[in-house]
């Protein structure tokens, strides 16, 4: 597939003072592409996706939490629309974030897994992977990413630069992202090195060794906030796509068998005073200390006048980890769901969604449609009047947005492969979802979601032809993959 845009570049160096390192920073500006695009920018939003990483269902407050404090996310949420219904791309996180920028669900994207460390080729997208950047920008939107990556490595064709983003501003190694106290982080396509001195671990993925800190001065989440607030505020005059895939709360799983404690952050905050172990401290307060920095960026929008020309999304890349040595218990973080990342079952894809965009998204509603990460390329593309290239798995989610709930179209079918632990399917059709493990050749188990949302009783044995209809569509999605195979 050609390519949507060539784009063509002035580069701008920039000092960089509210960052406290003696060192200046490049900044992308993209020259226009479509000749309509100022005349059209009044009437395309701004579009703010933010990404937390291996935030469980009920890990939020509006979503039933009653241990960690999400304030700012549970006003959010009191201000917009709750998704209850709503899906990751996949149990882990590079196919999920392929789902999200390709708009292909997991029988047809590229990255259908993470590449376990010896090819990282496999785990980048391609020169004709067209990603939901490519689409906005080649509208006239100024395109940010500032966080983590994970689909190509900075010389690949996977690169931000190269899929589509003018700024990038990050990890683009999942590995690296582990470390939230890292040696340097990607500015655009050159190194920023950082204060910390990192202690190697033992082992590499990628090419990449991932370690845990041994000096902490500048906390990479904090340092994604500050840039994103930057971002805002120099393209306040045109329309932007900011997406902002956060590391929290994800684990410094190297740092974990390290030390045996995974959750980096600065401080324990409010919940320095808790009898709890330090891990459990350190997950609590990466999640509150997010929820405050979501609240910084909508406080801004307030501030420059753009909260009812801006759509922001919030929302989890799989369900939640046991990788920091913290205890899973005591936070409940699947909220009553069954599993956690790396399973099919509700508790590893499930995530809390929130969409925010004052004066469109009615304030304090919820929505039960069943919608999944790959839905954002066309609602993207949908709100900012572009098209959509080639075949995607994708339903514009922007009539429910809206609130016109008679224009909204349904999904067949959502579908989801993992290639980990012996390999598994699953399918959700309606009020039912079938799980197959192994792929292709395993037992399904078969749940009706409306009755039994923890997925306790299997009806595979009193539902033969829903078991069958499950198989199809299993059978259909799939398609085969040179980098992704499954012994039959």
């Amino acid at each position: 597939m050609k390519r949507l845009i060539e784009p063509d570049y002035r580069v701008l160096a920039l000092a960089r003072s509210a960052v406290p390192i003696a060192l200046g920073f490049v900044f992308f500006i993209s020259v226009a592409t479509d000749a309509n695009s100022a005349e059209s920018a009044d009437s395309k939003p701004n579009m703010i996706f933010i990404l937390a990483d291996d935030l469980g269902y009920g890990d939020l407050g509006c979503f039933g939490q009653e241990v960690i404090q999400t304030p700012r996310l549970d006003q959010m949420a009191s201000e917009g629309l709750r998704f209850t219904q709503f899906y990751a791309g996949n149990t882990v996180c590079a196919p999920s974030r392929s789902v999200l920028m390709t708009g292909q669900h997991m029988g047809h994207t590229h990255v259908r897994g993470n590449a376990g460390g010896n090819d990282m080729l496999i785990q980048s997208l391609r020169a004709e992977d067209v990603t939901v950047a490519e689409i906005l920008k080649s509208v006239g939107y100024a395109t940010g990413l500032i966080g983590k990556w994970g689909l190509g490595e900075v010389d690949q064709p996977g690169s931000p630069l190269k899929q589509g983003f003018d700024r990038f501003f990050g990890y683009a190694n999942q590995v690296h992202a582990h470390n939230y106290f890292p040696e340097f982080l990607w500015d655009n396509d050159r190194k920023l090195p950082l204060r910390n001195v990192v202690r190697r671990a033992d082992r590499a993925y990628g090419g990449f060794v991932g370690g845990a800190a041994t000096k902490r001065l500048d906390y990479s989440h904090d340092l994604f906030i500050d840039e994103s607030l930057r971002f805002i505020r120099e393209h306040r005059d045109q329309p932007f796509f900011l997406y902002l895939p956060l590391t929290a709360p994800h684990a410094n799983n190297e740092g974990t068998r390290m030390t045996g404690d995974g959750a980096e952050v600065p401080g324990y905050g409010i919940y320095a005073n808790e009898s709890w172990p330090s891990q459990d401290k350190g997950q609590a307060a990466m999640i509150t200390r997010m929820d405050g920095d979501v609240g910084r960026i909508l406080d801004l929008l307030a501030e420059l006048e753009l909260s009812e020309k801006t759509l922001v999304v919030f929302t989890s890349d799989n369900g939640p980890h046991d990788e920091a040595g913290h205890d899973l218990q005591r936070f409940d973080p699947s909220g009553g769901l069954r599993g956690a990342k790396r399973a099919l079952y509700e508790g590893g894809i499930r995530v809390p969604t929130i969409a925010w965009w004052p004066g469109t998204v009615a304030a304090g509603t919820t929505s039960n449609h069943i919608g999944y990460f790959g839905d954002w390329v066309s609602t993207a593309a949908e709100l900012a009047d572009a098209d959509v290239p080639g075949e995607v798995d994708s339903v514009s989610f922007a009539p429910t947005l809206m609130g016109h709930l008679d224009r909204q179209k349904q999904h067949r079918y959502l579908y989801w492969e993992f290639y980990e632990k012996g390999s598994r399917q699953a399918v959700r059709f309606g009020r039912w979802k079938a799980i197959r493990q192994p792929m292709f050749s395993g037992p399904v188990e078969l749940y009706n979601l409306d009755d039994d949302l923890s997925e306790e009783h299997d009806l595979a044995d009193s539902h033969a032809d829903l078991v069958q209809r499950a198989v199809k569509f299993m059978d259909e999605a799939h398609v085969p993959h040179a980098n992704w195979e499954v012994r039959r």
